[in-house]
């Protein structure tokens, strides 16, 4: 049952992180419009199941005005409401102040804040420190997302009070490509399942700016400027698709063994054999396989 909607705002980022699974970079122009925003949420609001929505990236401070107001709408709506940030605005406590304000007027909105060894050169940077610090004032409810490093540094477990959550890193995206041969890699077989995602029936999916549903990112389900976002959901048939049902029945495994492909011995993660082997589908599976951003292609393509 889907309970949560992430809204990719824009792929755009003013970073360029190694572990960016979604490929956020500066040269990334896709963005959503304030209407199209408006236009899933009630869509969702429709399905009568979806309890929170995301608004992430890329860095959705980047396009400031949609990301207020696509904040105010959901929760006028009636959903919770995540934001997620790398906090590249608060470059003191007073000013982060200002950036936040609009969310301490409105209910049920939380901010989390990435802070890691991805993102600067120590696990808290000083914009971080400053945007805590500023939520805390406003009496926000805030906490930090971290990803663990290779290295093996440890991450402090609160920052101005705020909780740190720490999660693993994922070898799919740019930490495929940039991470991965670092890693300390299983036996390909190994991967027999999706750790993440439940593809047989969704709990979340993620939208893009493109239009396209994702239930992992990188593997779409519809388009909702083709079709209504909540029959894209109602009518969600996995097993009807070859992607999707081999990763349902195998994981990563069962997706390499229906299309007989070339694989290395070692990978680092489920993530990473996934990733790999849909890379090497994308040429004739680019109606699931999509957008091309998510493969590190052109930013500005839909497919």
């Amino acid at each position: 049952m889907l309970n949560g909607v992430h809204f990719l705002l824009s792929y755009k980022c003013d970073l360029e992180c190694d572990h960016c699974f979604v490929w956020g970079r500066p040269a990334a122009k896709s963005v959503f419009r304030f209407e199209q925003v408006k236009h899933v949420l009630e869509e969702a609001q429709m399905l009568g199941t979806v309890a929170y929505v995301s608004v992430e990236g890329g860095e959705p401070f980047l396009y400031y005005p949609i990301m207020v107001r696509s904040v105010q709408e959901a929760v006028r709506l009636g959903f919770q409401v995540e934001i997620l940030t790398n906090c590249y605005w608060a470059t003191c406590p007073e000013d982060a102040e200002q950036w936040l304000t609009p969310f301490a007027e409105v209910e049920n909105v939380r901010l989390s804040f990435s802070g890691d060894l991805y993102h600067g050169d120590k696990w808290v940077t000083s914009e971080v420190e400053n945007a805590i610090r500023a939520a805390n004032k406003l009496g926000l409810k805030v906490g930090v997302i971290a990803i663990k490093n290779p290295t093996g540094k440890a991450s402090p477990k609160e920052i101005e009070g705020a909780r740190v959550d720490l999660g693993e890193l994922m070898y799919k995206g740019r930490a495929a490509v940039k991470l991965a041969e670092k890693a300390i890699k299983k036996p390909w077989s190994e991967f027999t399942k999706c750790p993440y995602e439940k593809l047989a029936d969704p709990q979340r999916v993620h939208v893009d700016p493109f239009g396209h549903v994702h239930v992992c990112q990188g593997i779409s389900i519809g388009n909702v400027w083709k079709k209504p976002f909540s029959k894209i959901i109602a009518e969600y048939k996995p097993n009807e698709n070859v992607i999707l049902d081999a990763l349902i029945s195998g994981g990563p495994v069962a997706l390499v063994e229906k299309f007989n492909l070339s694989h290395d011995e070692l990978y680092a993660d489920a993530c990473h054999l996934c990733y790999s082997a849909r890379c090497m589908l994308r040429i004739k599976r680019q109606s699931t396989l999509a957008p091309s951003q998510m493969y590190g292609e052109n930013s500005e393509s839909t497919s």
